[in-house]
């Protein structure tokens, strides 16, 4: 109990027992370590790991990812949750990180916790993702897909009249186009377009 005492008397009256300086280095060594943990923490809920890691997403939707041709193809470059659905830039990240903490609230009380339930809410699920990437000019289809590197002699008449045209324009985005890439399509009656 002694020590307690000696450590609260240090704390209570730092400047007596220790510089300035010695304080100010320790509180930025501090900073780092702490920006440190909170960037590996951020990072690895980026993973394919932590995505997967409840049976909601790993059951769902990424047996459907495994399908298509962002998972697997000629050239081998794979897109994990994170890709499409986090944005890469910080401010941005940051942004969807606290948007999708809600989406906890949907793992404890078990929204989704079943196929059948989340079979029932897939329209929801689908319009809610393709609303948010409208909004964002398909920003996370941007971090891998760039218009400027598009080729357009390797694309098919249809896609160079519909990228060169609506895309070019900013009329539409990737999203517009582009819904079911890499999961299943929900029921699409109503939906504009198709």
């Amino acid at each position: 109990m002694n020590w307690l005492k000696q450590y609260w008397k240090v704390l209570n009256r730092p400047s007596v027992h220790y510089s300035l300086g010695f304080l100010t280095m320790g509180g930025f060594i501090a900073g780092i370590m702490f920006w440190g943990a909170f960037n590996t923490a951020m990072e690895f809920t980026n993973t394919q790991t932590f995505c997967t890691g409840c049976h909601e997403m790993r059951d769902n939707v990424y047996v459907e990812l495994k399908d298509t041709i962002h998972f697997s193809n000629r050239s081998g470059v794979r897109a994990k949750c994170s890709d499409c659905h986090v944005p890469h830039d910080w401010t941005y990240k940051m942004a969807r990180k606290m948007a999708a903490s809600k989406e906890v609230w949907g793992k404890i009380f078990g929204t989704i916790n079943t196929r059948e339930k989340f079979e029932a809410n897939r329209r929801r699920l689908a319009e809610h993702e393709w609303a948010r990437l409208k909004a964002n000019n398909s920003r996370e289809c941007r971090n891998c897909h760039e218009f400027d590197f598009m080729d357009f002699t390797r694309q098919s008449p249809r896609a160079v009249d519909m990228h060169s045209s609506a895309l070019a324009s900013g009329e539409k985005t990737c999203i517009d186009c582009h819904k079911g890439i890499a999961h299943q399509l929900p029921d699409m009656s109503g939906v504009e377009g198709w």
